[in-house]
């Protein structure tokens, strides 16, 4: 239990109706978990106002209300904190009642439209590897230490990162990673939260339905480092053309990675091959077991912020060279056949082609790429036919497929990525609705030398269908092809 006050400590509070010495026994955001004694939090969420809740509370011990705007009626027993913008108020009183426990770690956020899940987590990789205890918040799965717990959101709203915060600085973790997503820092989900420093990867296209333009998008990115305090540092990957944009407004430690430029950290790529590659960081050689120049900026990313949280340099080096790839990012499976399946993550246009551009660079003219991909349902559809076109460029064979239909039919996802192809790329282009047997015709397309991009889910172990998650691993699909090749 804490004191409502203390929980009130950073909170800009515009009016108070009611007795701020009351005892706090939780601090929720649902209505359905506002009990005797709890402090209620409302939102105005997207398509839910937790406003419209508050007089179903009354009667019911509700010890507070934090809202933007007093109801008509107040319940003499509550107290009201009346704050300009809920949201924020809920990030700082989150990290009070946890504690604030991004203030016992060195947290470290990544944004950016591709590449986050890869460098937040290797980052936490490198961490162990110097024997650190850390933990991760990420797409893939949130890691306090060893101990795995699934992820829903790339980014959890502020009561449960301040909990799994919490819970890393009991498990003694001294530093962290999380991924920062667009929705999360629109909707103030880092807020209260203290940053040893902030990484960009890099900006395209995504999530257009929700943030409806793309410099809507970009402020939202940015504000995460517009938040960023003077102690911290700001790492922005240069050779993006909104890289230097981030740092326009950060009071942090300005730095910058790039392939192309000169820049605080410099690195190059000298040869490449579908299981690993061999550049530079900073003029050092290092064999890396990850492909492809998306991965490499990942990487130097990696490598940009083990250097700014004052580890060593040449044991970084050497860490560098025992980091694996996350799972679903690009995930190489080899066939008895002379194949290779290549499972990743991409699911936007420019993710789509940078995996296809590392696999083409790798085998050059010695074999064809057939590439699976879909689009999700219930999301931007405006990437859909760019996606389709994107692939059907960089590929001898295209099949279009299911991702997660969500809400739509299948069918119609279909129809609007085909209507990116020209009349070449309809040639090479097959449209088939179930995923499995597009992986399965895919294969059997295939021939030795070919290499097979399966685009989209990565790690997924499920496709939406109708609300429904139905067990689906691209992964296992794949293995269950090659082992029955043997």
């Amino acid at each position: 239990m804490k004191l409502l006050s203390q929980l009130l400590t950073s909170v800009l509070v515009e009016e108070v109706i009611g007795d701020l010495n009351k005892e706090i026994i939780d601090v929720v955001s649902d209505s359905r978990k506002a009990e005797a004694g709890t402090l209620f939090v409302a939102i105005k969420g997207v398509s839910v106002d937790g406003h419209s809740f508050i007089p179903q509370l009354y009667g019911n011990g509700v010890a507070a209300i934090v809202c933007e705007e007093l109801p008509a009626k107040l319940d003499p027993t509550t107290t009201y904190i009346r704050v300009s913008n809920s949201a924020v108020a809920l990030g700082f009183i989150a990290s009070e009642w946890w504690d604030n426990p991004s203030r016992k770690l060195k947290l470290v956020g990544v944004t950016g439209t591709n590449g986050k899940t890869t460098t937040a987590t290797l980052i936490y990789e490198m961490a162990r590897l110097f024997g650190y205890k850390a933990g991760l918040l990420s797409t893939v799965c949130n890691y306090i230490e060893l101990e795995a717990i699934p992820a829903t959101q790339t980014t959890p709203d502020p009561l449960t990162i301040n909990q799994l915060l919490h819970r890393m600085v009991e498990a003694g973790c001294e530093y962290a990673a999380m991924e920062v997503s667009s929705h999360a820092a629109h909707q103030h989900r880092i807020s209260g939260l203290h940053f040893a420093g902030g990484v960009f990867s890099n900006l395209t296209r995504d999530h257009l339905d929700y943030h409806k333009t793309f410099d809507a998008y970009l402020a939202a990115k940015k504000s995460f480092f517009d938040l960023l305090p003077s102690t911290a540092f700001a790492l922005t990957n240069i050779d993006d053309k909104v890289g230097d944009v981030m740092l326009q407004n950060t009071r942090a430690l300005k730095k910058r990675y790039s392939l192309r430029a000169n820049a605080d950290f410099m690195g190059r790529i000298i040869e490449s091959r579908l299981d690993g590659t061999l550049m530079t960081f900073n003029n050092r050689e290092v064999e890396v077991l990850f492909t492809g120049k998306f991965n490499a900026y990942n990487l130097l990313a990696v490598y940009s912020t083990a250097i700014l949280l004052g580890w060593d340099n040449e044991e970084v080096l050497v860490n560098m060279s025992r980091l694996v790839p996350v799972a679903g990012r690009f995930q190489a499976f080899y066939s008895p056949r002379g194949y290779a399946a290549i499972v990743d993550y991409a699911h936007t246009p420019d993710a789509v082609v940078n995996v296809l551009n590392a696999i083409r660079e790798v085998i050059g003219n010695n074999g064809k790429i057939i590439t699976v991909v879909g689009a999700g349902g219930n999301r931007d559809k405006g990437k859909r036919p760019i996606m389709a076109r994107e692939a059907a460029s960089r590929s001898e064979r295209v099949i279009l497929t299911s991702d997660n239909p969500r809400d739509e039919e299948p069918a119609d996802i279909l129809h609007d990525m085909e209507a990116g192809l020209d009349d070449e790329g309809r040639i090479k282009t097959l449209s088939i609705v179930d995923r499995r047997e597009a992986i399965r015709t895919a294969t059997a397309l295939a021939t030795s030398g070919d290499v097979i991009l399966i685009a989209g889910k990565g790690h997924e172990d499920y496709q939406e269908i109708k609300g429904v998650k139905h067990h689906f691993d691209d992964r296992e699909i794949v293995k269950e092809i090659i082992n029955n090749e043997r």
